[in-house]
């Protein structure tokens, strides 16, 4: 006997059988009752029993037309598996079985039936529930997903280049302002937030980035801190992985950055404390990442995870605004632009690949340049404007 149960759809009730193909495939199987949901439940309930009992799975595999929308995506996003990154992976199938999968499951529709309106039903259906940054990264895997199925020509063309995406919100970021920064130092000091706060607010560092230096990217004699190494983590089937490796976000994000008196100083009283850790803690401590510079007394990674959790739990603890530990990277950048720093330079130094980036994340914080506008628009201008006065 298969499992089964009833769903109720347009005011009638379906019976929905689940079983196993014979590659042990989950599959479903809808048959309409015929019967109005009003009145009709233990007639439907007696039907689903009959038909659970009854039920034969088929023996053959089911032709491409007959192929779920929903199956397509599972097998699809194995096959995708070893063309994207690993944390790529896990997000592709965390929105795939979370939410893609089981709204056109429940549907029944079929791979070569899906239509742009089916689509553009879904991105409707989640943006009552979810930001418009959400439904493009649905967006995403959606299309992707149809252009695979397009080029082994199972399908002519690609039905989601025919929806219209959401409008991405417009990003403002948050920051704080010196006084602020202050604050957070001091909140910081002795905690094992201290260093990754520092760099992440000095330098604009990254998380993962904060994470992944090393004492070997830090030059003493040349002072010099070099960005080459990351550590990423990202959940899957409900297990943390954590990832290292020796690349950056792009090529431009690979940088070495000047090392500054006071980050100097505090970075060689680290490296000396570890020494001791070592020292006290024997075969007790963890030499897995020995050489990293974010580690706790036992040299256990400070992960991106504890980061995340962490940061808000002190700000709240010292009564300091909320923002997000990447914010620290936004206020770097608008304490450069205060100062005067011109934006081809606060992009190099952020790592951004593109200039344009940089100008649109940054630009309504600009006031000086427009300053320098106004005055050389006044100037060009002076004798008509004398006219008005």
């Amino acid at each position: 006997m298969v499992a089964g149960h009833l769903q109720e759809k347009k005011n009638l009730y379906y019976i929905v059988l689940d079983f196993q193909d014979e590659k042990g495939k989950r599959r479903q199987k809808w048959l309409p009752t015929g019967l109005p949901i009003k009145g009709n439940k233990k007639k439907a309930e007696a039907m689903l029993a009959d038909a659970r009992v009854n039920f034969v799975p088929p023996t053959t595999e089911p032709r491409e037309s007959e192929t779920l929308f929903s199956d397509y995506l599972i097998d699809w996003l194995e096959i995708a598996k070893p063309t994207i990154a690993q944390t790529t992976y896990a997000s592709y199938r965390q929105m795939t079985k979370g939410v893609i999968v089981p709204y056109f499951e429940e549907r029944n529709i079929t791979l070569t039936g899906i239509k742009p309106q089916d689509i553009q039903a879904f991105y409707t259906e989640q943006l009552k529930r979810v930001k418009a940054s959400s439904v493009i990264h649905y967006h995403a895997v959606i299309h992707r997903a149809l252009k695979y199925a397009v080029k082994i020509d199972v399908l002519v063309a690609n039905p989601a280049d025919k929806v219209e995406r959401p409008r991405k919100e417009p990003f403002k970021a948050s920051f704080y302002d010196s006084t602020e920064m202050e604050q957070l130092f001091e909140a910081s000091r002795g905690t094992y937030l201290e260093i990754p706060i520092l760099l992440g607010a000095f330098y604009g560092l990254r998380r993962s980035e904060v994470v992944g230096l090393r004492w070997e990217a830090i030059d003493f004699k040349r002072n010099t801190l070099t960005i080459s190494h990351t550590v990423t983590s990202y959940t899957l089937d409900g297990k943390r992985h954590t990832i290292a490796q020796d690349t950056t976000k792009t090529k431009s994000s690979m940088r070495t950055l000047p090392l500054v008196p006071a980050i100097r100083g505090k970075l060689i009283a680290v490296k000396e404390q570890q020494k001791v850790y070592i020292d006290l803690c024997g075969k007790s401590y963890d030499k897995q990442y020995i050489g990293y510079i974010c580690v706790n007394p036992m040299g256990g990674l400070i992960t991106p995870n504890y980061i995340t959790q962490t940061f808000p739990e002190l700000l709240a603890k010292n009564n300091l605004r909320r923002i997000r530990f990447h914010d620290l990277r936004h206020s770097c950048a608008s304490l450069l632009l205060a100062n005067g720093v011109p934006m081809k330079q606060i992009q190099e130094w952020l790592g951004h690949s593109d200039f344009s980036t940089t100008a649109n994340i940054y630009a309504h914080l600009d006031y000086n340049s427009k300053i320098d506008s106004a005055q050389a628009m006044e100037l060009g201008l002076s004798a008509a404007l004398s006219g008005v006065m």
